[in-house]
């Protein structure tokens, strides 16, 4: 850790709708650098004109603004409560606050089929993905990849745990019976469909009889730093809140490196990046680790326990002697051109 001369007496806001855990490893992180972290409900801030000098105003802060925020969660809500509580984090960053993660990488991340553009614009390895309102043109990609021999997995637009996922085409049940698509009601019209990659973890299931197996790799700052692999679970759904295990995994080159440029894409900067084996293929070019989600305000608990660092201390580090760091630094002098 680079303890810098202008930590002590910081003040940061950790944006989250709860306290608990992850609250409170932060809050003792910061401490350590000698920073006042308070926890603020984005629903309790507010645009305001009239509260001068920067028309926003944060409970606890006055009329001053802290010198970087944390987000942690983002309360759900209508379409007109996130695009404020989003707004809010925008408007901080229009005042020049350093916000980790900022409005805009955490609206790629939690929308998933912009996740998904992006991370194949940037050639990232990823399922193939297809998201529209057309329930028939949903299932006319439904038919042809069953016809294929492949399956699909309809998830929420919005989501995360694990919730709402539904495995659709031939073989989808034990009977090898076709699940049709759904009504997209309960998916607010919307389908987001990505091809199912075989059995994760299959050559190992086909070798141990075990269960299957995804990665959960943490970059923070533009490095993988810790990964671990969650087994089992609840059917081919490997969630830690769907009753998966952690295990510690080997942060290899291949997996590092596909976990970065997954965060990079989405400009983030800290996530939890999930990833899959590539089924099974002599494509060289599939050999690596496939990209399934990309969480822009991660949780770190299940990590934490099969990790011997302390995450939140390095999260912390990365956002003062990183991100803060560059936004306060005095601009670079002018070189002029030699004539």
């Amino acid at each position: 850790m680079t303890d810098l001369p202008f930590s002590a007496g910081l003040r940061v806001a950790i944006m989250t709708d709860e306290t608990g855990w992850h609250t409170a490893r932060l809050k003792k992180a910061f401490r350590a650098r000698g920073v006042d972290a308070r926890c603020i409900d984005l629903a309790t801030c507010r645009i305001d004109t009239t509260w001068e000098p920067y028309g926003i105003a944060l409970p606890g802060f006055g009329h001053t603004l802290p010198d970087a925020v944390f987000v942690r969660g983002i309360a759900g809500g209508t379409f007109e409560q996130v695009t404020l509580r989003l707004g809010i984090l925008h408007a901080l960053r229009e005042c020049g606050v350093p916000v980790y993660n900022d409005a805009r990488a955490i609206e790629r991340s939690v929308d998933k089929s912009m996740t998904s553009f992006l991370l194949h614009r940037s050639g990232v390895p990823t399922p193939a993905t297809w998201a529209g309102e057309s329930a028939a043109f949903a299932q006319r990609v439904l038919m042809r990849e069953t016809a294929a021999g492949h399956q699909v997995v309809l998830k929420p637009l919005f989501g995360s745990q694990g919730k709402g996922l539904r495995r659709l085409g031939a073989s989808a049940r034990r009977d090898g019976t076709l699940i049709a698509l759904p009504s997209l009601t309960r998916y607010q019209q919307v389908a987001y469909l990505q091809r199912f990659v075989g059995a994760a973890g299959r050559a190992q299931t086909r070798s141990h009889r075990g269960p299957g197996f995804d990665w959960r790799v943490l970059v923070i700052g533009g490095r993988a730093i810790a990964a671990m692999r969650r087994i089992g679970g609840r059917g081919w759904i490997h969630n830690v809140a769907r009753g998966a295990r952690c295990e510690p995994a080997a942060l290899d080159d291949t997996l590092a490196q596909t976990a970065v440029r997954a965060t990079q894409a989405l400009s983030l900067d800290y996530a939890g990046v999930d990833l899959i084996p590539p089924p099974d293929s002599h494509d060289a070019a599939s050999a690596g680790p496939l990209v399934l989600e990309v969480n822009g305000v991660a949780a770190w608990r299940g990590l934490q326990t099969v990790t011997s660092f302390d995450i939140a201390a390095a999260l912390v580090d990365d956002l003062l002697d990183r991100k803060l760091a560059a936004a306060i630094a005095p601009p670079a002098p002018m070189r002029h051109a030699s004539v």
